[in-house]
């Protein structure tokens, strides 16, 4: 196919060489014609008779040429050239017979062209130029409406659902576009109409346009992406006529997929406070509604789109006939992390200690995208070392820079700094092993990483859908045993739980107003769940709740938020040995795994208790004397 292409284009080089070659000569040649009269060529002697019969009016004297003009009998000018001889007296006579005469350079043979040929090769230069900028400006002009979608070649980047993981509820929803894809009258047998648009929503980095190639990939037709603000340009109609184009593309190569990422940007509410009823977006979506509605899926043409914020998109888009199914692409769960793991990881080398599930549970929250990342990190780390294949240890680091940054080795903490920084990540641990039921300590570090100055790092053993208010409460406990372990040690307050007091009073705000949790609002939803603000639509709503009720949502919110400080402050009086053991070694090691937290925890109440036994053999001796 590449062949073909080439040859055609070779051919189309040349015709278009070979026509221009010929517009030239052409030029050329009329250029010849279109010269002033000839030279009348004469003899010396007969040049010397009309300048003595005063006929001679100017002459051009040179080595090799004389050129002039003069009078012909009837008073007619005449140009004239004669091959001079050599004649001393020439100058002499000419200015006797009062001829106008000048001196003539002699000049070699690229001047003599540059001169004759000069004019002609600029004007056609100026010429050719001007046609191809016409020509082009005349292309862009007619392709402005032309649709900007590109058609992905499968021969080349072929994407199947073998390179789709995590998602596969999603697969099974979208086999049945394939089946049609393939064998179209099997489904038109029965009467049946396969839905004409799937819209693909889910947060940003789930697979959307990896799972609408991976579709394209598994039927074999061509696939035709564009992305959404591609369609929406400063000039009213352009819009709307690459949504056509489109179209048209489409049933051209049909069976084929149509895929229009990041639909929100074109298929937003309409008359959504921007701009009048007519701007060019809505003009734009209007005739995506009306090729929707228009199409048939006999043709074989499908339309899939992919967002993040269906919220924001035109009721009339969603309507069946138009979207006909929704498929959300969800975060993977812990098998889903491990599958996507296994993808990522088929052409890396890595070591014997790398065991895929450990690192899939230690990546909850993660999508396809975030997972992708760490794999190269991982990679990228052990190729720095020079080894020979990527390890745990690299997986580990590669975990901590997507979660927390990159360390910041080179920050200088003072000795105070680093003890305070100490005790509020060991108030964090310390709390969550004291409260039963919390997820497990994975790490704590007190090295700068990001923005954080240190951070402890809990993993829950399996995904949880569902929170109860006792596990948000305990939550919000350890996320303020940080400050309620700097206040109890040094009886001072800093910046360093800024981020724990703003997650903690979100935690809290989100209890009351959205989950229901408040014995004095009792089970009511105050706001809509956080989203970003929509121009046109959210500005307009009014509060849906009162002063008053806003006054009770603040108390509410204090309370929650003291209470879980207080009970962890009580926590950490009651264990400050644990406290003082944990800060103490942080100070040393910096970093501590969950294994050696649990060993100084344990190893603390092993020494109590013998403490104790020695304590009371001391009293019994003293007791006996």
């Amino acid at each position: 196919m590449s062949d073909l292409k080439k040859g055609l284009n070779r051919n189309k080089f040349l015709k278009g060489l070979s026509l221009w070659l010929i517009i030239i000569l052409v030029v050329m040649l009329f250029a010849r014609l279109m010269r002033p009269q000839e030279y009348k060529e004469i003899g010396y002697s007969e040049f010397k008779s009309y300048l003595r019969s005063g006929q001679v009016v100017e002459a051009l004297i040179s080595e090799a040429m004389i050129k002039g003009e003069f009078r012909s009998e009837t008073g007619e000018p005449v140009k004239f050239k004669t091959v001079p001889v050599e004649d001393p007296k020439l100058v002499e006579e000419l200015e006797a017979y009062g001829v106008k005469y000048k001196g003539e350079v002699k000049r070699n043979w690229f001047s003599v062209i540059l001169f004759n040929f000069g004019p002609i090769l600029l004007f056609v230069f100026i010429w050719f130029m001007l046609i191809r900028s016409m020509q082009s400006g005349g292309k862009q002009a007619m392709s402005f409406g032309r649709s900007r979608a590109k058609l992905t070649d499968q021969s080349k980047q072929r994407v199947t659902f073998a390179d789709v993981a995590g998602v596969d509820e999603a697969k099974e929803e979208l086999q049945e576009i394939i089946a049609f894809l393939k064998e179209p009258k099997k489904f038109q047998k029965l009467g049946g109409k396969i839905p004409k648009g799937v819209l693909l929503y889910g947060v940003p980095g789930s697979g959307k346009t990896l799972l609408a190639k991976a579709v394209a990939g598994e039927a074999g037709v061509p696939f035709f992406g564009a992305s959404g603000s591609e369609f929406v340009e400063m000039f009213v109609g352009v819009g709307a006529s690459r949504v056509r184009d489109l179209f048209n593309q489409g049933k051209k190569s049909a069976p084929c997929l149509l895929f229009i990422d990041e639909l929100d940007a074109v298929g937003r509410h309409r008359f959504a406070g921007i701009g009048g009823g007519h701007d060019e977006r809505e003009q734009t979506l209007n005739q995506l509604l009306v090729e929707m509605d228009g199409f048939d899926t006999k043709e074989g043409v499908i339309l899939i789109a992919a967002t993040n914020r269906p919220d924001v998109l035109d009721p009339a888009l969603l309507r069946p006939g138009r979207f006909d199914r929704h498929i959300m692409v969800p975060n993977p769960d812990l098998k889903g992390r491990e599958e996507i793991l296994k993808v990522h990881t088929r052409n890396i080398k890595l070591g014997p200690d790398v065991d895929l599930k450990v690192i899939a549970r230690r990546t909850p929250g993660f999508v396809g995208s975030d997972i992708a990342n760490l794999v190269n990190e991982a990679a990228l780390l052990a190729a720095r070392e020079d080894k020979k294949a990527v390890e745990i240890k690299e997986f580990e680091e590669a975990i901590d820079r997507v979660i927390a940054g990159p360390q910041r080795k080179s920050r200088m903490i003072s000795e105070r700094e680093k003890k305070i920084i100490a005790y509020h990540e060991a108030g964090h641990a310390l709390v969550a092993k004291l409260i039963p039921g919390t997820d497990p300590i994975h790490k704590v570090s007190i090295i700068p990483r990001g923005p954080a100055l240190g951070y402890t790092l809990q993993l829950p053993l399996e995904d949880k859908y569902l929170s109860t208010k006792t596990e948000i409460i305990d939550k919000l406990t350890v996320f303020l045993g940080g400050r309620a372990s700097e206040e109890l040690t040094f009886n001072e307050l800093t910046t360093g739980a800024e981020n724990d007091l703003q997650q903690a009073t979100e935690i809290a705000h989100k209890m009351i107003c959205e989950y229901g949790m408040s014995d004095k609002l009792g089970p009511l939803t105050l706001r809509k769940k956080e989203t970003e603000i929509f121009l046109g639509r959210d500005f307009t709503k009014e509060k849906a709740y009162s002063e008053k009720t806003a006054q009770i949502i603040d108390e509410e919110v204090k309370k929650i938020v003291e209470d879980c400080r207080d009970r962890a402050k009580d926590l950490l009086k009651k264990n400050k040995a644990k406290l003082d053991r944990l800060a103490k070694a942080l100070i040393e090691k910096e970093i501590l795994a969950g294994e050696e937290v649990e060993k100084i925890l344990k190893h603390g109440e092993e020494v109590s208790a013998s403490e104790k036994k020695n304590r009371t053999k001391d009293t019994t001796k003293k007791s006996g004397e």
